[in-house]
């Protein structure tokens, strides 16, 4: 090898002696107090606190699906008013006033001479009335389609209610789970800096090698990236909050506002009647119901239709249109129609087909909607009792890898036992934290999607 290719690898050799000459406690000092670079330092949070039944609250208030529902609710009231209209007679009211131009009448005055006269302005006033008498049914079944339309509107603001209670569980659950994510991390860094003080003293007492302060700047090391994840976890998890709730200002959850709920639940008898009598099934119904309706109605064509109107009109120059002195004239007129469509190029058949198409589809719409309303039940209990027992178990293993963390930190300072045993001990109490706010967060999701099913708060 030739001496210029051997440079390199003397430059780096020395690079390396001059880095792992660098003390512990120096290495440990740049690590505990480094700090973000100028312009990205995490502003401190402002968000404001709000309780959960405040966020759902809000969003079923600004949710566009919420907006949307609520809308499709009241059109179809109107729908329904205007049914009604259809079965009463309908009212016209006329009025009008001509003045003729030119055309001036000619007669004798006193003298015996012709003049012009100027003709009277001519006021028209008319009311006409017109009902059908019978159509068949159809205005009857038009006005029951639209009650059912309204009743399939109220069940689907109900359950868009419930989905969207639902979204905002989810994510303020996500929230409290950054949350505690962010406190496990800041003990888990609180920890770490005191265990890396200690292997430093130790090992500037002579009881303890450098490799000690070293893993401990390992340890520091991992406990910042693990807050510094979870502080970005919170701050995602605030933002869509933010956003879902429709606030102008950042908010996030308030732990203090929410209690555990680990009481029993229904039967299951009782939960799957609740759940064939969710919303999304009484939605469902609702369509039937307004399909068949309609089935009804597409065969009322095929019947005759009968008719009446009546109406009646005055004219004259009286200004107070009959009420003064001038001539002013009424009549009246009142008839009644018979129409019977004998043929009109099969446009009532097709209307029959595709109602009872719609009528098909409607009821197989319910029976799939009730099928999985029973799968969803089974699978939501089955996830909330999962959940409820791995919190049980999360929590027992958290207890128990606190005290074995204890036992391990006390054997450690009096050189009982190796820094390897302490760190293998604390990981364990993090992967058991992790694991109990996980199963925490599956239970309270599990919760609120079985509530969304049956369409009540579980007590």
């Amino acid at each position: 090898m030739s001496l210029k290719s051997a440079a390199p690898l003397r430059i780096f050799a020395a690079t390396a002696m001059s880095f792992f000459v660098l003390t512990a406690p120096d290495l440990g000092a740049q690590v505990i107090n480094q700090g973000l670079q100028p312009g990205l330092t995490r502003a401190p949070d402002s968000a404001r606190k709000i309780s959960l039944d405040e966020a759902i609250s809000l969003a079923q208030r600004n949710s566009p699906q919420a907006i949307q529902a609520a809308g499709t609710e009241r059109t179809s009231k109107a729908a329904r008013t205007s049914a009604i209209g259809a079965i009463l007679p309908s009212a016209n009211l006329s009025a009008g006033h001509v003045i003729q131009l030119g055309g001036n009448t000619a007669r004798l005055n006193q003298n015996g001479e012709l003049v012009a006269v100027a003709q009277k302005p001519t006021n028209t006033l008319g009311l006409g009335l017109n009902m059908t008498l019978f159509d068949g049914g159809q205005k009857l079944y038009d006005l029951r389609t639209a009650k059912s339309q309204i009743e399939a509107a109220e069940a689907n603001t109900v359950a868009v209610k419930y989905n969207v209670a639902l979204g905002v569980k989810q994510q303020y659950y996500a929230v409290l789970a950054a949350i505690e994510s962010e406190d496990a991390a800041r003990l888990q860094m609180a920890q770490a800096t005191e265990q890396f003080k200690t292997s430093v003293a130790k090992v500037r007492a002579g009881v303890a090698t450098r490799s000690d302060s070293l893993r401990g700047v390992i340890q520091v090391g991992n406990a910042q990236l693990a807050l510094i994840t979870a502080q970005n976890n919170k701050e995602s998890a605030d933002a869509a909050l933010t956003r879902m709730v429709g606030s102008p200002v950042p908010v996030t959850a308030d732990p203090a506002s929410i209690q555990e709920n680990l009481a029993a639940l229904p039967d299951s008898a009782e939960l799957a009647k609740l759940a064939l009598n969710g919303p999304a099934v009484e939605q469902a119904q609702a369509n039937v119901e307004a399909a068949r309706e309609a089935t009804k109605a597409s065969k009322a064509t095929y019947l005759p239709s009968l008719s009446a109107s009546y109406s009646r009109s005055g004219s004259g120059t009286d200004p107070k249109f009959g009420l003064g002195d001038d001539p002013f004239s009424y009549n009246g007129r009142l008839s009644f129609s018979l129409s019977y469509p004998v043929f009109n190029n099969f446009q009532r058949e097709e209307q029959v087909v595709r109602a009872k198409v719609s009528q098909m589809n409607a009821e197989a719409t319910l029976r799939d909607q009730q099928l999985a309303s029973t799968q969803l039940l089974t699978q939501n209990i089955g996830a909330l009792r999962s959940a409820s027992q791995r919190v049980a178990v999360q929590a027992a293993s958290v207890a128990a890898a606190q005290e074995d963390v204890r036992v391990q930190q006390q054997r450690y300072n009096i050189g009982a036992s190796t820094l390897l045993d302490l760190i293998t001990s604390q990981a364990s109490l993090a992967t058991a934290e992790q694991a109990l706010i996980q199963a925490r967060y599956d239970y309270r999701i599990a919760r609120a999607q079985l509530e969304a099913l049956i369409g009540r708060d579980l007590q």
